[in-house]
This record gives C-alpha cells, structure tokens and sequence, in this order.
C-alpha cells in the first residue's frame, strides 16, 4: 500500500497549535502510513518546499508568493467562493484576475506533488481552495487516486450557475476520482449541477461522509479539572440565572444577527417571569480586513447594547457578547455550563459546536440544544429542536421550550444524540473516506450515474466498520470551528 499524501491549505505540524480535532485525526493516519502533508508554509515567498520530519509525518510545506496569495486566498477563495458556497451570492466579489491567481497557487501545488508523488501512493485534497489541484496533476501526467472532501456547503445548480466561468472551474472537481460531501443534499446538489452541464467523467465517484468528533475525547475534556474550573466560575457570574451559548467563528453564515433578534423576541415572551435567561455568544473576529465582517460586527455590537438597554436589570445583563477566543478546555466548560446552546447558522457544511455541545453535557442533568435546520448537523442529530434560523419566532419559541424541557425529557434526547455521536466519530470518517478511495478503480464511478452510485457512507447498524489502523486520539486538542482551520 503506498503513502497517503494529505493537501490543504494549511498544515498543522509538531510544535505548532492544534487547530481540530481534524488535524489531530489526520496526523493519526499520516502516521500510520508513512504519510505526507502538503500545504502553505505559512511564508510569503519563492523557493522550493520545504521538508521536515515530524513525529513520523514528512510534512512538505512551499512559500507563496504574497500577491499571488492574496489573490488565491484572501480575494477568490474567501470573497468569491465563500459567499458563494454559503448562498449569498450577493457579497460574491468576482474578479478575473483573482480567479488566475488561484489557479496558479494550484498549479504551484500539482507541481510540488509531481516531484514528491511515487505510482502507488493516494492523496486527500480538503476544501474549496484547492478544487482545481486534481486537474492541474492530471495536466502533469500523475495518475494515482486523488479524492477530494468539501467542507462547507455545496449549493444547487441555480446558485453555482451565477458564477462566472462556474462551468470551467466547478467542472474541474469530476478529475478527482472520489469527490466526498457533507450531507446527501450536497451531494444531490452537486450531482444536478454536473448533469446540467452536461459534466459525465467516468473517473469521479460521488459520495456522502458526514464529518464527526471524538465524542469521548471531548466528553474527558469537559469533565476534567479546568473545565469544571471554568464552568464553576461561570455559573457563580450568573447569580443564578440560567444561561444560554452560541460559539460561532464571527462570519455571515453564522446568522448571528436573527439570532440575536430571536433572542429579543424570547425576552418579550418571558418579560414577566422571574427568572430571566443570560445569552452568552462568543464570536472570535476573522477576516478583519473584509468589509462584511466589518459591518456585520458593527451591527451585532448595536443589537447587543439595543437589547441590553430595553431589557437589563441592574442585577442582570441579559445579552453577553465577546469576541475573545477561548482554549477548547474551557469552551467544554463553558459548554457544560449552558442550559441550551443555539447553533443556528443559515448554512453551513457540518457544524462541529453542536456536537461538542452535546459531548460535553453531564449526563445526568444535560442542556438542550437549538440547531438550526441548515447545518448539515441536523441529519445526525435529529432530537435537537431543530428550528429555521429565518424564522425569528421559530427560533424563540425553541427557546422558550428549552429552558421549560422536563429533565427526562433533556436526558432522552440526550442520549440519542451522543449514541449517533460515538458511533459516527471523526476515525470513523477518515477511515470510511480513505477505504472508499482505495476502492476506487477509473472507470467504476459515474458522476452522472445513478444514486446507487454514490450512497451516504454512514451505517445505521451497531456493526464496527472496516478501518484503517487508527490510534486513539483521545487526548486530542478540538476545536469549536467547522472542520479543519483550512
């Protein structure tokens, strides 16, 4: 069997700050295969790659070039194919000359590939900065088995088709050989789109491979002294008060600003009770630079003092709102402390803090969780009060019922939800994504075939799956963001 080469942007190597449970799962595999991970070095510049061992791994990381980066990753990949991938195409900001400098960092890494690549080895591309590196290799020769994983949302037909050239670039992703999505809707989603087209290569497979966490990783860190240290603290701030969560990276997507609102209209429907609920969201700031998350901050800094205003006691402050980020050991704490928490994106690809939510719940008195019916999270976690995150009412009235839910009730839900969460676990998806490409033999898949074709990998069975050799990764350093820091 030969090596597994894992391609993303970003790298996470020995000595450096974990950025999820993802990375900690990949380096696992990495390890077990003699594997390489390719991706930026996190420099600006020319120059061959450079090269290093590390805990077993051969990691292969090549500096950019900074105009060239800025055109391939700060302009097309995050204010073209982010809005786009997350149905707002109308903050898509196309420009030809950024889409050319995002083809050419995928030719840079094909070509670093070519020269590290031997006939029998596989590779593992993640996400949509590097949708183009298949087709680029292919141009090279290289003809070994490449599959490729989206993260994020994969939209419909309608929504990709606004795209400028969509057809030149999206058309791209039927060269790999396995093309892995988050959800079956995603899936369908992309297979309509390739059918209308007319895109029907013989080489790419479609299939669904749900992302998870390392529940009981994230269950040991919950429990564990600093993070029962930090939920103490936080419960005692509260006087208490019950409290509800939200960690969100500080983006669009997250809809923050409904959720702020459904917050509001809650407080209206509970102002004559006693025991008023304290909203703590915490939203790290990213892309500072961009204009729409200037303004979206500005906006949630007005809603947040608006509510305040109409609703704090001198004794009560009912809207929290910091944009600090915390280590995963005291946001499981902090998780643990929540009576509810209120994931409610209005798309995203997976949704890794709903999960973590509910891992880090004691058992015996666990919260309740409000998701949002457009993360792709929904499909595994069916008990959750699922709700439209559009609807501000929908929302609130989910609020409402969270904080009056029986404790029975909280358990059995509970329970449910962290069953599905063991047993489809972040190992779980690697080994079922890499077998699955191993599998995979030109010719066999149909990008245009039947659904028979391309079935959601997940099993409805207690039966172990077929799996690669993975270590536990128990101890590992999760995160609250979607996937992979990529």
């Amino acid at each position: 069997m030969g090596r597994l080469f894992v391609v993303s942007n970003r790298v996470a190597q020995p000595g450096g700050v974990q950025i999820g449970g993802l990375a900690t799962a990949l380096q696992t595999v990495l390890r077990e295969q003699r594997g390489v991970w390719v991706g930026w070095s996190g420099k600006y510049g020319e120059g061959p790659p450079h090269i290093h061992i590390g805990e077993g791994i051969r990691y292969c990381t090549l500096d950019i070039p900074k105009p060239d980066f800025n055109a391939y990753y700060h302009h097309f990949a995050n204010r073209t194919l982010w809005p786009l991938f997350h149905y707002r195409v109308d903050l898509v900001d196309y420009r030809r000359e950024a889409y050319e400098g995002y083809r050419d960092v995928n030719k840079r890494f094909a070509h670093v590939l070519a020269q590290e690549l031997r006939p029998d080895d596989v590779v593992w591309v993640h996400d949509y900065h590097l949708i183009p590196l298949a087709h680029e290799m292919r141009k090279l020769g290289l003809a070994q088995r490449i599959g490729f994983f989206l993260h994020i949302p994969m939209p419909s037909w309608d929504v990709l088709s606004m795209l400028p050239g969509h057809e030149e670039l999206l058309g791209l992703l039927a060269d790999y050989d396995l093309v892995g999505l988050q959800t079956v809707g995603d899936m369908e989603n992309f297979r309509g789109y390739l059918q209308a087209i007319g895109k029907h290569h013989p080489r790419c497979e479609l299939a669904t491979f749900p992302i998870g966490i390392d529940a009981q990783a994230v269950a040991q860190v919950a429990a564990a002294p600093a993070a029962l240290s930090a939920a103490d603290e936080l419960k005692a701030s509260l006087s208490g008060k019950r409290l509800a969560i939200g960690v969100d990276r500080l983006d669009y997507s997250k809809g923050l600003p409904e959720r702020f609102r459904a917050f509001a209209r809650h407080l209206e429907h509970r102002k004559a009770r006693r025991e008023p609920l304290t909203y703590l969201q915490i939203a790290p700031t990213t892309r500072e630079a961009v204009p729409e998350y200037q303004t979206l901050r500005k906006e949630l800094e007005g809603l947040a003092g608006h509510i305040n205003g109409l609703h704090a006691r001198p004794d009560w402050t009912p809207i929290r709102y910091v944009n600090h980020s915390y280590p995963h050991s005291i946001l499981t704490g902090f998780y643990r402390a929540a009576d509810l928490a209120l994931v409610t994106p209005l798309r995203d690809g997976m949704n890794l803090v709903a999960k973590e939510y509910v891992a880090s719940q004691d058992a015996s008195d666990p919260g309740v969780l409000v998701l949002s019916r457009m993360a792709g999270a929904a499909d595994a976690l069916p008990e959750a009060l699922l709700v439209n995150p559009h609807d501000v009412d929908d929302v609130a009235n989910a609020i409402d019922t969270a904080v009056s839910m029986p404790a029975s009730e909280r358990r059995q839900r509970w329970e449910a939800m962290m069953d599905n969460l063991r047993r489809h676990d972040i190992k779980r998806w690697a080994s079922d994504f890499l077998e699955r490409l191993r599998r995979s033999t030109h010719g066999d898949g149909h990008a245009g075939g039947s659904t028979a074709d391309a079935q959601p990998t997940a099993r409805e069975d207690d039966s172990p799956p077929r799996k690669l050799a993975l270590a536990s990764i128990g101890d590992a350093h999760l995160s609250t963001k979607n996937a992979i820091n990529i």
